[in-house]
């Protein structure tokens, strides 16, 4: 971006120059001098006319001679006019000059922020995570926001943001280091603790045993004895140091919430399962087990009709030709600010378009990620090219809702725009 603005900068210096620096120099002198050279050729031409009429009788000698001293007066006038130092006129070349010089910048700038579009010269990663993937996967990216971080320290969602994008790069360590910062400035949020303990695990050998991990999950569970992540993580330290209580107690608990049927329910089943094959296993193993709850069937979450946002999705005409009507239509609602994984979001067709719409608790992809927790959300509704969810990518069709509170009703979404 730095570079773009300097890039801008001279070319806008170019532009004041091939316009103003003509008008300029455009002399007002230039003027005087053709009118000087105007009028003595007339003097000259005037004096040649009485040299003839009096050769061919037309003047007499003393009407000559006074014609010939009336001429030379007015040459003599002429050169002293002309020599004398006079106040130079106001060049109204240069006053246009200067007023175009101060002028050209006032307007161009303010209307290319207005119009044009300031992030075309970043990284394709860099407008994907401005524009809600939310991570950066560029190094000039990551130092332009740790920069930006310095100078800015309590941007809570730049942090966020640079740790996710240190993950995803595998820096673990400096991921961890920015979730420190993090939750220093949002210490209430148990997903943030629980996503501090994992990328400290990765940080430091990759496990989860050891004080400051067992800290750093209490604390989630503290905030949030149902946060997912914690409830993993704190099942998988256990199992790792063969406490296959705490392991079973967690993930038991946590299989509870998830979605019946889903990968992650039939994952953890198991996990469960082997963990508790492991107990039986060991000494007194079974006396332990009998008092473990049975494992029990995830329950689909039910909605609570006062925090749903409903509303109306439509194609927009000028888009009609770029869908075929089997493409995918995702519907989902994100946080306006916070993690950008969806909070509710399912799928239709363009052939159903223009479709009612609902979104609600009961659509959540975690339970700990639901509508109704969030202040402000922003409802997508988007095309999908390849028919797979997660980010939006390059041809897709969309449009969105300003950020909205939930329990919002009669929304009216148009998908109106190409991804980029």
């Amino acid at each position: 971006m730095i570079l773009f603005w300097i890039l801008s900068a001279a070319m806008l210096l170019v532009a004041i120059m091939v316009i103003a620096v003509p008008l300029w120099r455009k002399s007002a002198s230039d003027d005087t001098v053709l009118r000087d050279a105007a009028n003595l050729g007339i003097l000259r031409d005037q004096s040649a006319e009485l040299e003839v009429d009096l050769r061919n009788g037309l003047l007499t000698r003393e009407a000559y001679e006074q014609g010939k001293s009336e001429l030379q007066a007015r040459l003599l006038e002429e050169v002293k006019t002309s020599e004398q130092p006079a106040r130079a006129p106001r060049n109204p070349a240069k006053v246009l000059a200067i007023v175009l010089a101060v002028m050209l910048p006032m307007f161009t700038v303010p209307a290319y922020l207005k119009l044009g579009n300031s992030k075309a010269f970043l990284s394709q990663e860099q407008q994907n995570a401005e524009s809600g993937d939310g991570i950066i996967r560029t190094e000039e990216g990551l130092q332009e926001l740790a920069t930006e971080l310095k100078n800015n320290p309590d941007n809570a969602n730049g942090w966020y943001m640079l740790a996710r994008s240190y993950i995803e790069m595998k820096r673990y360590e400096e991921g961890a280091k920015a979730y420190e910062e993090l939750v220093k400035l949002v210490p209430d949020e148990a997903q943030l603790w629980a996503n501090y303990a994992d990328v400290y695990a990765m940080a430091h050998g990759k496990t989860l045993q050891g004080p400051e991990v067992a800290k750093l999950l209490d604390q989630a569970l503290a905030l949030d004895p149902n946060n997912i992540t914690a409830l993993a993580l704190t099942g998988s330290a256990g199992m790792e140091r063969g406490d296959y209580v705490v392991a079973i107690t967690n993930w038991q608990k946590l299989y509870g919430f998830l979605k019946p049927g889903s990968q992650d329910a039939e994952r953890f089943k198991g996990s469960i399962q082997r963990a508790r094959e492991l107990l039986a296993a060991q000494p007194g193993g079974k006396k332990k087990l009998a008092q473990l709850p049975v494992v029990e069937a995830p329950k689909q979450a039910a909605a609570n009709p006062a925090t749903a946002v409903t509303g109306k999705v439509t194609l927009s005409k000028a888009l009609a030709g770029k869908a075929s009507p089997d493409d995918t239509v995702f519907i989902l609602a994100r946080a306006a600010q916070g993690p950008p994984m969806p909070l509710a979001v399912f799928r239709k067709q363009v052939k159903d378009l223009p479709m009612e719409f609902t979104l609600d608790d009961s659509m959540a992809m975690r339970p700990e990620m639901k509508l109704s927790g969030f202040d402000q959300v922003v409802v997508v509704a988007r095309v999908s090219k390849s028919g797979q969810g997660g980010r939006a990518q390059p041809g897709d069709l969309e449009g969105k809702s300003a950020a909205i509170k939930p329990g919002t009703k009669g929304l009216n979404i148009v998908i109106d725009s190409v991804v980029p």
